[in-house]
């Protein structure tokens, strides 16, 4: 583990084909974000993570790629967004979006949709098809954090930035964790 980075200097927009990570830093700095990277062991799994990069469970943005059905054919895929000592209300998303059943996308669709390999999804959509929920529990805190786009680096970034930039919309879609 390499531990806490500087915060980062502002700088232009990501370059055409950049890393999420580049589009994460770009996005947030013309939002002007404060924001902390934290280089560590890689890691997915919330609470691991966590305890690596040395935040509170309830700061973590754990981020799922969820697939609700509205019928035999149609299809909506939601980037939904909890605090890292919640779980996703599975019901509770099906209700938002009147579906009519729900369910964890597949891998494969969660890659493509996001451009990141499960564990390292960021709570932020940049593909027109992913719609962004967040629970509004996670915007308690001051800062959130998460997993960059990789599995080995992570994100402290300011609530009030955080949702200038990522403008996602706000429901009750977590539960406490048992």
């Amino acid at each position: 583990m390499t531990g806490p980075t500087e915060p980062t200097p502002a700088t232009g927009p990501a370059e055409p084909g950049a890393s999420i990570r580049d589009r994460l830093l770009a996005l947030f700095r013309d939002h002007g974000a404060t924001i902390r990277l934290v280089d560590h062991a890689p890691e997915g799994r919330t609470e691991l993570v966590s305890q690596l990069r040395g935040n509170e469970l309830r700061q973590a943005a754990k981020a799922m790629v969820v697939m609700v059905k509205l019928g035999k054919k149609d299809r909506r895929y939601f980037l939904c967004v909890v605090p890292g000592d919640c779980r996703l209300d599975m019901e509770a998303v099906k209700q938002l979006a009147n579906g009519t059943h729900v369910l964890l996308a597949p891998g494969d669709v969660a890659a493509k949709l996001t451009s990141c390999v499960s564990g390292a999804i960021p709570p932020v959509s940049f593909h027109p098809d992913l719609e962004l929920v967040v629970d509004p529990r996670l915007l308690d805190n001051d800062a959130i954090v998460f997993n960059a786009g990789c599995l080995e680096q992570s994100m402290f970034v300011d609530r009030e930035a955080y949702v200038r930039a990522a403008s996602p919309a706000i429901a009750s879609i977590g539960l406490p964790s048992a």
